[in-house]
């Protein structure tokens, strides 16, 4: 039984949930606690009576704490990349550079401790000084999804504590063993009972109460558009800081001068590795007139060679898909796309079993040609290994389409063209822009998040992190 962490103490929960590999589903990876209303309340409680003295807390204590964890996250890479492949899916390459990841962003933020930054000024007035600093928020909700179970909580988690904030924190109830393994380092970190809380359970109980207590000060949430707009709505009603990652329809572009390799490699990555199950995946791949032909078919050669497999078998290219209600949202949307004139151009098979005959969630990955934009594969997001292929008379038409959906997460280019490369990056409506690269793929040290229906708040990841986990203060002080 894996506990929950509130004040210090490994505790059971009202209930318990059940990790299955989806790989292999007959294979279970652990029982984890799931708490109740009340256990959340301990948490909140604990993290409040926490928080004077921790806000208080040393630059150089917190480094300590903060590079510590990031150095034991590191050195346990090859462990903890197995457990996430075995809960997630991803393939166990991708599950390593995951925890690589989240160490890394540990180290970030440890450094980040040692300089808060601030300013000093004089004032308007003689012999009056003016000092800007940034200081803790308070206790901070971190609500977190299941396809990214150890990277989103480090670049939530590092930065509230560099920061001086406590936490509690909720992770996705499909895949808490990373969590939990991330909470039990930290438990051992040198952080004092109550900074940091790990409370497992439903969204419909611990989520509601730490979007409706006064005593959470802020709320970072990741996960899907529907349930980010009643985080919004929540905070909103009683004015508290909050901050939403959301969803993408991500274009990418590939225009007729585009190096049809590095197009191929761009968008087989951005579409279908880690499953699709990605907020940054390319579902959209929006082709110019003068290669949309050939591209597509050495879109088909490509996926013919991906192999389909248990995630943490070498040689695997694409996992299985998350659980059983992902997959048939997966599959629904293959049937709408043909339903409206979509092409089934490769793949799209449901593979019941693995090579070894263990049952898993398996979906060949899907390309879809001959669609339009008003069509729902072009204007929803799947969350899967399914893409489209939407064909553009030149880059002018090219760009009008790619922005041309309520989102604004990220965007792709596929050009040797310095021009329209420019272009594209100035007039993309989105928050991220690649140019001959994956969309999906990002470094911890720069911002992230998007615009429009993507994104809400200050941006996460590198030093943009402060403006959410801090507010600022100014002070006068007269000679």
């Amino acid at each position: 039984m894996h506990k929950n962490l509130i004040n210090g103490q490994w505790l059971d929960g009202a209930a318990v949930s059940r990790n299955i590999n989806p790989s292999d589903t007959r294979d279970l990876i652990g029982e984890y606690a799931q708490a109740d209303a009340a256990q959340a309340d301990l948490a909140i409680a604990a993290a409040t009576a926490a928080f004077p003295a921790w806000s208080l807390s040393t630059p150089q204590q917190r480094f300590d704490i903060l590079d510590a964890v990031g150095s034991e996250i590191l050195a346990r890479r090859a462990e903890l990349g197995d457990l996430l492949a075995r809960e997630e899916g991803k393939t166990l390459p991708e599950a390593i550079g995951e925890v690589v990841r989240a160490g890394n962003i540990f180290k970030f933020f440890a450094g980040e401790a040692l300089r808060p930054g601030g300013e000093s000024l004089p004032s308007v007035r003689p012999g009056v000084g003016v000092e800007i600093t940034r200081e803790a928020v308070g206790v901070v909700g971190l609500i977190t999804p299941w396809n990214f179970p150890i990277a989103i909580p480090a670049w939530k988690i590092a930065p509230a504590l560099a920061w001086g904030n406590c936490i509690v924190f909720k992770p996705a109830d499909l895949v808490p063993g990373s969590a939990w393994a991330l909470a039990e380092i930290l438990s051992r970190s040198g952080l004092p009972a109550g900074v940091f809380n790990l409370v497992m359970g439903r969204g419909s109980v611990v989520g509601e109460k730490l979007l409706n207590d006064p005593r959470i000060a802020a709320v970072s949430f990741t996960g899907s558009v529907a349930t980010g707009q009643k985080v919004a709505a929540a905070c909103v009603a009683r004015m508290a800081k909050f901050q939403l990652e959301m969803g993408g329809k991500n274009p990418m572009v590939v225009l007729d001068d585009a190096d049809l390799g590095v197009a191929v490699n761009a968008a087989v990555n951005s579409g279908f590795f880690s499953t699709g199950q990605r907020c940054t995946a390319s579902s959209r791949l929006i082709v110019t007139d003068g290669i949309h032909d050939r591209f597509v078919a050495a879109m088909v050669e490509k996926m013919k060679t991906l192999k389909v497999d248990d995630a943490r078998k070498a040689g695997t290219d694409i996992g299985p898909v998350v659980d059983a209600s992902q997959l048939g949202q997966d599959i629904d949307y293959l049937g709408i796309a043909q339903a409206e004139g979509g092409r089934l151009a490769h793949g799209g098979a449901r593979l019941e079993h693995n090579a070894d005959g263990a049952p898993g969630f398996y979906l060949t990955p899907a390309l879809i040609t001959d669609t339009t934009p008003e069509m729902r594969i072009n204007r929803e997001e799947v969350f899967g290994p399914v893409v489209s292929v939407i064909r553009a008379r030149d880059y002018e038409h090219a760009l009008a389409l790619a922005n041309d959906t309520p989102f604004g997460l990220a965007a792709g280019i596929a050009t040797t063209s310095l021009k329209h490369a420019t272009h594209f990056k100035r007039h993309s409506q989105a928050g991220m822009v690649m140019v001959n690269l994956p969309t999906a793929g990002v470094d911890y040290h720069v911002p992230f998040g998007g615009r429009k229906g993507s994104s809400y708040g200050p941006r996460e990841q590198g030093r943009y992190a402060a403006e959410f986990y801090t507010t600022v203060k100014t002070a006068y002080t007269q000679a």
